[in-house]
């Protein structure tokens, strides 16, 4: 890859990042599990940003926490973000997952993934979860991959498509999901080719 194209995508800030989280830390990984399951849905990104955002400002961070606030107040704090449309479905799903949780692997996002025994197996236990269909657990596991052995799921379509415009090949896919992916939401989904970071690199911009 070239160096000033990739020094480019590395400027653009993944979402786990943009949400001031460090997937290095154990209890940030639940807190991007929460995040997953609302960038899920078919929402703007606008409002899943802002909706986990409340839930971090109401301290909604830890398994025993959201189980304590119990449904309501999590509908409450979904309406506060903008997400009314999937407010009830989503509460009850992340409220049956973080019990799952709890009572499967001791409330630790992580012992999900030392419990697998291959990235298949991982994938597996994590669709088991509500709200974690196969969209969700690409959205966790590409912002995890290099940190969880395990995690190395396929790379999304929308990934596939921008890295298709910059010619890069299925490695750099890996690598860079994460940027890739924000790249098509945040700019080539809505048409704002100007402001994008690698405009001057998209094939389909120069023809």
């Amino acid at each position: 890859m070239d160096r000033e194209l990739e020094e480019k995508l590395l400027k653009v800030k993944s979402y786990s990042t943009e949400l001031g989280l460090d997937l290095s830390r154990p209890e940030d990984r639940f807190k991007w599990f929460i995040a997953s399951m609302l960038f899920a849905k078919r929402i703007s990104s606008e409002i899943a940003k802002r909706t986990f955002r409340r839930f971090l400002e109401e301290g909604l961070t830890t398994p025993e926490k959201i189980l304590s606030a119990g449904w309501d107040k999590l509908v409450e704090v979904l309406d506060s973000g903008g997400y009314v449309r999937y407010d009830f479905s989503t509460a009850t799903n992340i409220l049956e997952a973080v019990k799952l949780l709890k009572e499967k692997y001791d409330g630790s996002i992580d012992e999900v993934h030392s419990r697998a025994r291959s990235p298949a197996d991982l994938e597996k236990r994590l669709m088991e979860f509500r709200g974690m269909g196969p969209v969700a657990v690409n959205i966790f596991l590409r912002e995890l991959r290099g940190i969880w052995v395990k995690a190395k799921p396929k790379p999304s379509s929308l990934a596939i498509k921008t890295a298709r415009k910059l010619g890069l090949n299925e490695e750099d896919i890996r690598v860079y999901e994460p940027y890739l992916v924000k790249i098509f939401i945040e700019y080539c989904k809505k048409v704002k080719c100007r402001s994008c970071p690698v405009e001057s690199y998209c094939r389909e911009k120069r023809k």
